[in-house]
């Protein structure tokens, strides 16, 4: 077996001190142009490649940032993923990616096999997190950032939308739309983004005069939200509007409604959405919806997380960010309406 090829030997090659090889392999570490090209010259000759496990020893750092997932079905999650794992990779961070199931019943036992793995943080994805695990990140000295999830009185940081404003939004297009029954399937109830979006969309009919005509928990399950579609149109009185609390459920509503019950949308019923994830703009759904700003979230997420590694004490934040609605042909669009 050919020997190992070490950082002393690219050192030798390269005419360079050890210390010298290891700031060029270090992200963020201060080296003239002409050393890193004659190292990474040397490297690439000699097949070296650094070992950042031991580099992490070494420097009580992995640059690893683990992400708790309940679950990758519901296509907002990749994409935010994706944005997620580019902007860590620009700090010299990598994610490590757990899941935990879409009911989240693991989650504890997932993050704790997590801190195993001297993550630098924990990013965690509509998730909820017991106060022990949170308390045990804390001693640890490990930083947890909720995204699009808020946890209050956890003393966690959270980034969302400003699902209040678009439950908000979302109502007062129905409304405007000249719409009189008006229902809403919502996401699991005990979490954040569906009670916000939820208390957002009530106020604004309420505040309207406009009763909530149904509500039905679709627990953001496609098949869950298509039944309960099928369900509120077999009603003597069916909604002729549905605010659906994610895209996910409401293009399995819109299937359910097109295809199951032979109806039309908007004709006979508008469906209106949230998140804004690519398949809402495909022509075969065209969905109108609350576009939630993925990149300035993840920005924020990255930020606040990189800043609790540099300032362990730093107090918790809740940023909430306002996204705009997307109009397209899946609601009816009130007479002389101008985004």
């Amino acid at each position: 077996m050919a020997r190992k090829v070490t950082s002393q030997d690219v050192a030798r090659k390269a005419g360079v001190s050890q210390s010298a090889v290891s700031r060029v392999f270090t992200s963020g570490a201060s080296v003239s142009p002409d050393m890193a090209a004659r190292v990474r010259s040397a490297a690439d000759e000699l097949g070296y490649r650094p070992n950042a496990l031991a580099r992490g020893l070494i420097t009580g750092r992995s640059r690893i940032i683990g992400l708790v997932v309940a679950y990758l079905d519901n296509p907002f999650y990749p994409d935010a993923i994706e944005k997620l794992s580019t902007v860590l990779q620009a700090q010299g961070y990598h994610l490590l990616i757990f899941t935990t199931g879409k009911h989240g019943i693991d989650t504890d036992r997932v993050i704790s096999e997590l801190l195993d793995y001297q993550v630098d943080g924990i990013i965690t994805a509509s998730i909820n997190l017991s106060g022990e695990l949170s308390e045990t990140c804390a001693a640890a000295g490990i930083p947890v950032v909720l995204f699009n999830r808020a946890i209050p009185g956890s003393g966690l940081s959270a980034v969302t939308s400003d699902n209040l404003t678009g439950g908000r939004k979302a109502a007062e297009f129905l409304l405007a739309g000249g719409h009189v029954r008006i229902a809403h399937i919502s996401g699991f109830m005990d979490a954040s983004t569906s009670r916000d979006r939820l208390a957002g969309f009530r106020a604004a009919l309420d505040r309207a005069g406009a009763p909530l005509h149904a509500l039905v928990d679709g627990r953001y399950d496609r098949a869950t939200a298509a039944e309960a579609a099928r369900d509120l149109m077999a009603r003597p009185d069916p909604p002729d509007a549905i605010f659906v609390a994610n895209d996910h459920m409401a293009l399995a509503v819109m299937d359910m409604l097109r295809f199951d019950l032979g109806l039309k949308v908007p004709q006979d019923v508008s469906i209106l959405g949230y998140d804004d994830v690519p398949m809402a703009g495909w022509p075969a759904y065209d969905l109108t919806t609350l576009r939630q700003p993925t990149r300035r979230m993840v920005d924020a997420t990255v930020d606040e997380l990189m800043a609790k590694l540099d300032t362990p004490n730093r107090a918790a934040r809740r940023i909430e960010i306002d996204g705009p609605l997307v109009v397209r042909t899946s609601a009816r669009i009130p007479e002389g309406y101008t985004p």
